[in-house]
């Protein structure tokens, strides 16, 4: 399956405004995406409230799998970003 390993970009962590913009992208895609840490997961990447409880913070990695590559792609680059920069 798919995956890519990536470093959490957003200076909060994947907490709820980070966690919510992954959740609706990964909501967009048919098929399952998840999210997992060294220590938690995997968690459905659809679900903001699972994300969170993945707690990570900035420079965690987190990785991305999904039977889909595109997919996995736009929800590692999200994760790599600082979702909450203005």
């Amino acid at each position: 399956m798919p995956s890519r390993t990536v470093v959490v970009g957003s200076a909060v962590g994947l907490h709820a405004r980070p966690a919510s913009v992954i959740a609706a992208a990964a909501a967009k895609h048919q098929a399952p995406i998840t999210l997992r840490t060294r220590e938690k997961g995997p968690v459905d990447a659809a679900s903001a409230l699972l994300i969170m409880t993945l707690g990570a913070e900035q420079g965690v990695e987190v990785t991305v799998e999904s039977p889909d590559e595109a997919a996995v792609e736009e929800i590692a680059a999200l994760v790599a970003a600082d979702l909450d920069a203005a």
